[in-house]
């Protein structure tokens, strides 16, 4: 029997752009439940965006096409079939595709070394913005992992 779903839970608008995506983002960068400081890193990586960024593009922008671009479609799940283990491909569901994109960026930002953790997490969401950068590696592998296993497709449950 298949355990029930969970309720899905809400999130608060957070206080300067009203996007209840960032207040999820700001809880992930969030360490040892310093969110004052998360969110004042956060913060100063999007007004870094809005001064460096694109012309004509906002900063929340920005960062939601960044979100976009970093999210993975399909990923791999391992299955156990008759004694061997398959790599099936999988579609992702919408809530662990955003919270994958998070954990990419931020680890992206986070591996960075000598600069304020706002500067690097400021140029790791324009890579991801135009495409490039370690978060959208992590995706590229994925969907490569992804698509090689194709055969596998049918073991899908």
């Amino acid at each position: 029997m298949r355990r029930p779903l969970k309720k899905q839970r809400t999130w608060r608008p957070d206080l300067k752009y009203g996007s209840e995506t960032l207040t999820r983002f700001i809880n992930a960068v969030m360490w040892d439940g310093k969110k004052d400081t998360a969110r004042a890193v956060v913060y100063e990586a999007l007004e870094r965006i809005e001064k460096d960024g694109a012309e004509g593009v906002g900063a929340l922008e920005t960062f939601e096409t960044a979100l976009r671009n970093a999210s993975p479609l399909m990923e791999v799940r391992s299955r156990r079939i008759g004694g061997a283990n398959y790599q099936v491909p999988r579609e992702v569901p919408q809530n662990r595709r955003l919270a994958l994109s998070f954990r990419w960026i931020i680890n992206a930002a986070r591996n960075g070394k000598g600069k304020p953790m706002s500067e690097k997490l400021a140029t790791e969401l324009l890579l991801a913005a135009k495409n490039e950068g370690a978060a959208i590696k992590k995706k590229d592998d994925m969907h490569r992992m992804a698509d090689s296993n194709k055969a596998f497709a049918h073991f899908a449950w």
